[in-house]
């Protein structure tokens, strides 16, 4: 399980990372959401991933931890705030600027 969760986590973050080191803004857009989506895989992971735990502790030994929980669940929200700003700002350069490359300057080749 933790493998698979790994794998999962370093797989989005090499995509996120390859479509935010591209020229135009919709791929940065979507790499830094999937960057997003790495952070909160792994700050989810920081809690343990226990698969039997309790959701209240009453008295039992394995439970699970509710921090990493909310730092996920405040993170998304954070993330959604984030990818509407920066969505509507590519949108703003495209129409002030007429392409939508991220140094606002054309390729030689169009």
């Amino acid at each position: 399980m933790e493998a698979l969760y790994a794998i999962t986590t370093g797989i989005l973050t090499a995509c996120g990372l390859y479509l935010t080191l591209r020229g135009r803004t919709f791929p940065v857009v979507v790499g830094l959401t999937l960057l997003s989506y790495a952070v909160n895989l792994f700050l989810f992971s920081m809690g343990g991933l226990t698969t039997h735990g309790a959701v209240i502790i009453n008295g039992a030994k394995d439970y699970a931890d509710p921090l990493p929980q909310a730092l996920v669940l405040t993170a998304i929200v954070i993330g959604f705030a984030m990818t509407a700003f920066v969505v509507i700002l590519a949108m703003r350069a495209r129409s002030e600027m007429g392409n939508d490359h991220v140094d606002g300057k054309k390729d030689d080749n169009e």
